[in-house]
């Protein structure tokens, strides 16, 4: 029976290019895959996975208001799907991982999905937290703080580089934007040697 997963971290971990090698494994072994991205991040280009090491994937997007158990469901349809993957899944709605979930269940369909878990004020963002709630397996991809620790929080910066602790909660970025970094340096606002 296909199970739902959610793989989270905070930014710079590596999910992107962890998505897109497990694609790519689906594909050596003769498999098809479904790739899906949040339409609102369209930093690489619409409709793009891209990992910050440089590969990149053709992907479908999904925004608040799309059916994607509607959506995987036609292009199983069509031509068998073997993997259902979601990058930036914390975008997802409450009724989107839902329907992610019916993809596992009903569709007996493996879905993996990567996103963040919390935004740069320390609240699960709405698709996380409904991933936390019903994914069948969940696991943390780490990464680390600039003091060697674990990074699990993320700090988000103004233009000049300095942190900022209010705003809303999402505003698309990278390195320029956001700093991973420990629970510790993200209480007292420390990025160290973030740049």
């Amino acid at each position: 029976m296909a199970k739902l997963y959610f793989n989270y971290s905070a930014m710079n971990a590596g999910k992107s290019t962890i998505l897109l090698q497990a694609s790519h494994n689906y594909h050596e072994r003769g498999m098809r895959t479904m790739l899906m991205t949040a339409r609102i991040d369209n930093r690489y280009g619409d409709a793009v996975i891209s990992s910050r090491i440089g590969i990149t994937s053709n992907a479908f997007t999904f925004g608040d208001s799309d059916d994607v158990l509607a959506m995987v469901s036609k292009e199983h349809h069509e031509n068998a799907i073997s993997c259902l993957l979601v990058d930036e899944a914390q975008f997802l709605t409450k009724d989107q991982v839902w329907q992610l979930s019916q993809i596992a269940d009903q569709l007996n369909i493996p879905v993996l999905a990567y996103g963040l878990r919390t935004d740069f004020q320390g609240e699960l963002f709405p698709g996380s937290a409904a991933l936390l709630a019903l994914a069948d397996n969940i696991r943390e991809i780490r990464t680390i703080c600039w003091c060697g620790r674990k990074a699990t929080m993320v700090i988000r910066l103004d233009p000049d580089g300095q942190p900022i602790t209010a705003g809303e909660q999402i505003a698309i970025g990278g390195n320029d934007l956001y700093a991973s970094v420990c629970r510790r340096h993200w209480v007292s606002r420390d990025i160290g040697k973030h740049g």
